[in-house]
């Protein structure tokens, strides 16, 4: 490979395998191909390349990723449970119904929280999730911050919407100097 202005290329045909699986080309099922070009990808998580098929002469691309770490959700009561991205992306969304947001938004929001979960895991605990999407929806959207923060930390009165709004209010105005 000839690294070039973030780009590389491969002539000789090889062998590629995913998962103990060889990629074949799409069009024809030959498992040789030769890498024409190379990227990064998906802000820098994985590496695209471009293909051409040595039998059939097709072009086709490929992602590459490294293996996901496989996270283990520590819940209050101490069990274990698989980490589930979809409740994830479900309370964030439910937080931002009817705000100025779109699926895209709450799923880069869940991928900033995962990425952040995997960093600490492989075992996290529902606290450490909490914790990450109020961090990460209290500089977007205050609504849905409150909305969130009122189910996480489950909010029996209104005096628990008061001291978290409180909180919120009191972060957002800038501290005021004496003279």
């Amino acid at each position: 490979m000839t690294p070039r202005s973030g780009f590389a290329t491969v002539d000789a045909p090889q062998h590629v395998v995913v998962r103990g699986l060889p990629v074949r080309c799409p069009w024809c099922g030959n498992q040789e191909d030769r890498v024409v070009d190379s990227r990064t990808a998906e802000e820098g998580v994985a590496i695209r390349r471009r293909r051409q098929c040595a039998n059939c002469g097709r072009r086709f691309t490929t992602y590459e990723r490294a293996e996901d770490v496989v996270l283990t959700v520590i819940k209050r009561d101490g069990s274990k449970i698989p980490y589930d991205r979809s409740k994830i992306i479900g309370g964030i969304a439910k937080a931002m119904t009817n705000r100025p947001f779109s699926e895209d938004d709450v799923a880069r929001i869940a991928d900033r929280v995962e990425e952040k979960l995997r960093r600490k895991g492989p075992s996290v605990t529902t606290q450490d999730i909490g914790l990450e999407v109020l961090a990460r929806l209290r500089p977007l959207d205050e609504v849905a911050y409150l909305r969130f923060a009122s189910v996480y930390k489950d909010f029996k009165e209104i005096s628990d919407f008061e001291r978290e709004l409180g909180m919120l209010l009191q972060k957002r105005q800038p501290a005021k100097k004496s003279r």
